[in-house]
């Protein structure tokens, strides 16, 4: 599909405005229903726009935060699928920067369909990924902390199984 380069700003910006929302959406103490339905129209939007005006990098970065949004809304299959899309996408373009947070999207949607080995699993695939990625520091530590975050959502009890 041929563009402008006015439609191509466009898309841009309108794939990073959808973006940053839905963040400002999954970092709200109290969503309400509302709130989640529009969450969920932003990330879809966004993915949408950057399929239209970015790279495999872009388009692995806009399916983690769908299956971002999927496990934050309680739908472990659809986090899941798209969390698998991010890992395939991240493979497939070797994009290795990119494979701790796919491993980490994978582990959430595991988490959220109470399959705590598997989420172990990957959580340990993204820390190897992560220890061995060529990234700044200041990603370093955001990847990591969403490692941790994930961490703390299985119940103790379940490391005993």
């Amino acid at each position: 599909m041929r563009m402008t380069e006015s439609e191509r700003r466009f898309h841009r910006k309108t794939a990073a405005h959808c973006f940053n929302k839905t963040w400002d959406y999954l970092e709200k103490k109290r969503r309400n229903a509302d709130d989640n339905e529009m969450m969920l129209h932003l990330v879809h939007a966004s993915r949408y726009h950057l399929s239209l005006v970015g790279g495999p990098r872009n388009q692995a970065v806009g399916d983690w935060q769908i299956s971002r949004v999927y496990a934050a809304l309680g739908h472990p299959s659809l986090s899941l699928q798209f969390g698998k899309f991010t890992l395939e996408i991240a493979k497939r373009s070797n994009l290795s920067d990119v494979l701790a947070t796919a491993h980490e999207a994978v582990a959430r949607a595991h988490v959220v369909a109470k399959n705590f080995r598997a989420a172990r699993s990957y959580l340990s695939r993204a820390r190897k990924q992560l220890d061995s990625s060529n990234i700044d520091e200041k990603d370093r530590k955001i990847y990591l902390s969403q490692i941790r975050e994930t961490e703390k959502m299985i119940p103790k009890q379940s490391h005993q199984i």
